[in-house]
């Protein structure tokens, strides 16, 4: 039976935002239970992609994108992929009816991982729209239940939110980007002399990016803003900390908030929901 096999390929795509993302997948689990599997098949999606240009050294990372790709586009129009985590994206695209342009623009920000080492601003722009912004789109789709009118309305601050995460996740991941995959993705950045002023340039930036993102989470349905409101909390704690330390030591390791730190964050961010402090 095919519904036992897509219950099996969303378990899996469930299992893949919980071993790949602690934070991610807490802000999940509390968003209305009917849309936490289209999530999580968004999230596997968007994972595995990645994984391949960033974790596959060993293997051709060219061809198996290039594959990932086409049967990604094959699952969408046949109705069902043999692989799990494309057999759930497909029904999270089909029952939402995501726009393929928005999958089109993200594969086309993995393949600039496999090529582009430096960024300017146009490449960083389109960078941030493929790997963040049409990611918050996609994930939208689902937060209004496929509401065309009001995802039009909040689709500005959706990938406003996205961008400030993934400049944050920049930020966060410099050393590794630098040193491990030979990557700068802040246009004119130079490593050698970067600095609290080249640091706190970047963090404007992200501050401009998060208000605009936050206006959007305040008029998202409420069965649903609360798990983005944990996302956007866990990130802005996340900045915060990062503001907080040195350049040369944001080089040198990865930024993280301990899971203590996380659950009295979803204790808080619940009070705040609850009472409409939003």
């Amino acid at each position: 039976m095919k519904q036992l096999f897509d219950s099996l390929s969303l378990d899996m795509s469930a299992m893949t935002t919980k071993r790949y993302s602690t934070s991610f997948s807490m802000g999940v689990q509390c968003l209305s239970k009917d849309l936490q599997a289209p999530i999580h098949a968004i999230y596997g999606f968007v994972r595995f992609a990645d994984e391949i240009v960033d974790s596959f050294h060993e293997y051709n990372k060219e061809d198996l994108l290039a594959e990932f790709k086409a049967e990604t586009y094959k699952a969408i129009e046949r109705g069902i992929s043999l692989n799990p985590i494309l057999n759930s994206f497909q029904w999270t695209v089909n029952k939402y009816q995501i726009d393929p342009e928005l999958i089109e623009v993200f594969l086309q920000s993995m393949e600039m991982d496999l090529q582009t080492t430096t960024y300017e601003q146009t490449v960083y722009e389109q960078y941030i729209l493929g790997s963040a912004e049409v990611v918050g789109l996609m994930c939208l789709k689902v937060f209004v239940r496929g509401n065309t009118e009001t995802y039009n309305q909040l689709k500005d601050s959706a990938m406003k939110l996205g961008s400030a995460f993934q400049k944050i996740n920049f930020l966060r991941d410099l050393h590794a980007d630098y040193y491990q995959l030979g990557r700068t993705y802040f246009p004119e950045m130079n490593f050698d002399l970067f600095d609290c002023n080249m640091k706190k340039k970047i963090e404007q930036e992200i501050e401009l990016d998060f208000q605009a993102g936050y206006e959007g989470i305040k008029k998202l349905p409420k069965d649903t803003r609360f798990g983005v409101y944990i996302a956007y909390r866990y990130y802005i704690k996340l900045f915060h900390k990062i503001r907080k330390t040195e350049a040369e030591i944001i080089l040198g390791e990865r930024i993280r908030i301990p899971n203590n730190k996380k659950v009295r964050l979803l204790f808080t961010s619940y009070l705040r929901h609850n009472l409409n402090m939003l």
